[in-house]
């Protein structure tokens, strides 16, 4: 992947982040940049496949499939620190740390949208260069295995979409250790799960009213901010003994933010 190649991290960011008529309207300049890329033949064309699949839905099944998948219980949330903090108070810290990262970067978000919020993420990613994006997305492999593996088990074709990152970062994760760890894991997506979290639960607002938008940052880096800059990439300690497996025991205990 070299920096002309970058926009492919916007690409995904897009696919998935919240369906929108614009996605449609622009399928084939974001298959232009699948093709340019420089993905293997095989992972290009399950992308192209991809976008060409959903973008061939009418759009309110688009949305009701991705509110199905993603807005359902936690196992697929697509907040980071979901999956690495929980309810703790480091997950607290952890936002504002990146939070404040993003602003040295020249990034300001608006007062809905949250730091770790995977397509927020991946935009800023597509502005810092090939060796940061890479070793960013490294930083958060096994969140990406995880949220893969979850959607395989689920038959889902988004799974590809963390494949993609997943190789752009040239990870070498263990995916067969993650599909064996989650064997057993139980769904937390039926409405029995949904049900008795909601019992157990505090009802709180905020992550639930993010404003999804592929052109959500207000503020974007200016040129001199972009590209390899001196700034630290060891952002947060993704210490995969912390991450969370869900099961019927752990799947009312994370709070989402």
């Amino acid at each position: 992947m070299s920096d002309s190649n970058m926009e492919i991290l916007n690409v995904l960011s897009c696919l998935i982040d919240y369906p929108r008529e614009e996605v449609i309207s622009n399928k084939e300049a974001l298959e232009e940049i699948i093709k340019k890329a420089a993905l293997n033949a095989a992972l290009e064309a399950k992308l192209l496949t991809f976008v060409e699949s959903q973008c061939a839905k009418d759009l309110l099944e688009w949305q009701g499939e991705y509110d199905g998948l993603f807005e359902r219980g936690r196992s697929l949330a697509l907040w980071l620190f979901e999956h690495v903090h929980g309810e703790s108070r480091d997950r607290g810290q952890a936002m504002v740390d990146l939070t404040t990262m993003y602003r040295e970067a020249g990034l300001e978000l608006s007062q809905h949208e949250l730091p770790d919020y995977i397509p927020l993420f991946l935009e800023f990613l597509s502005t810092q260069g090939e060796e940061n994006a890479k070793k960013w997305i490294c930083d958060m492999e096994h969140i990406l295995a995880l949220l893969l593996c979850r959607l395989e088990k689920r038959g889902s074709d988004y799974a590809v979409l963390f494949e993609a990152l997943l190789a752009i970062a040239e990870s070498d994760v263990n995916l067969d250790d993650v599909r064996k760890n989650i064997t057993d894991e139980k769904r937390d997506d039926s409405k029995e799960a949904i049900d008795k979290e909601w019992e157990e639960e505090e009802v709180t607002f905020g992550a639930d009213s993010l404003e999804k938008s592929c052109d959500s940052a207000v503020n974007r880096p200016s040129e001199s901010q972009r590209k390899d800059q001196d700034i630290p990439v060891s952002w947060v300690d993704f210490d995969t003994s912390k991450q969370h497996t869900l099961s019927s025991d752990s799947s009312t205990s994370e709070q989402r933010g």
